[in-house]
């Protein structure tokens, strides 16, 4: 255990003893702690399969101190979910908060959206196993994360696409499916790499192709979204990709 010497007048030093991590005197570091054990441990292993003991290992503690922040795996198996939903929620939320015009905002959305997805391969997951769990109707969760999370985010994208075709700079599509094809084609590629990666024979989450991915999704959404441009009307999305293909054509 650390000491720390602390000052008790001239010439005089005593220790106090500095709590460790795997105590109750530390706890944010140690719930942080057992938190990031428990999502790794979920997103292998699924609820069922999860073990405490492996996870209290992980992290560094005894069982009985996670059970102290935790009162069973059912709690703690939420409080990851709260983790994630949160983290993604705070992620997106400047984007969608702001001020930027629809089809910047849309697009900065989206690669944000994106970015929290492929920052840990743990978190899409942990997201499709409890979506498959909500599905067989075994998830006492979902209605907290789709109120506290997806509720507002899924209004907010809606508002932006409603501002859009207002505007008349997206297209007059519906923006409930629309706001259902783009969460698609951002999460479908996280959840699907070990059928990508027998397809086309790489690493579907190698820098490289999280690259490439990120653009074509960007471009996906800005070509099936956005209005011909008033300055270029041959461009329909905007798209950096496809005004360079339009250029070489007239060439």
């Amino acid at each position: 255990m650390k000491l720390a010497s602390l000052s008790r007048g001239p010439g005089v030093a005593v220790h106090a003893r500095q709590p460790r991590l795997g105590s109750r005197g530390q706890p944010e570091q140690t719930s942080a702690a057992i938190l990031d054990a428990a999502k790794e441990e979920f997103a292998h292993e699924g609820l069922a399969g999860a073990r405490i003991d492996a996870i209290a290992r992980a992290a560094g503690v005894n069982k009985a101190l996670l059970y102290y922040y935790f009162r069973d795996k059912e709690a703690l198996y939420g409080a990851v979910l709260d983790r994630v939903f949160s983290g993604l929620a705070e992620h997106i939320g400047g984007p969608l908060d702001s001020s930027l015009p629809p089809r910047e905002k849309v697009l900065a959305y989206a690669g944000a959206h994106f970015d929290y997805i492929a920052s840990s391969p743990f978190n899409p997951r942990l997201v499709y196993r409890e979506l498959m769990r909500a599905g067989r109707g075994g998830s006492p969760h979902l209605d907290r994360i789709v109120e506290q999370y997806l509720g507002p985010t899924f209004r907010k994208v809606n508002a932006t696409l409603v501002e859009g075709i207002e505007a008349r700079v997206f297209r007059n599509v519906d923006p409930v499916q629309f706001t259902l094809t783009m969460v698609a084609s951002i999460v479908f590629y996280f959840t699907s790499t070990p059928v990508i990666a027998a397809v086309t024979h790489a690493d579907p989450l190698s820098p490289e192709r999280i690259k490439a991915r990120r653009a074509a999704v960007l471009d996906f959404i800005s070509a099936a979204l956005f209005t011909p441009s008033k300055s270029n009307p041959a461009v329909r999305s905007g798209s950096p990709r496809q005004a360079k293909s339009k250029r070489g054509k007239r060439k």
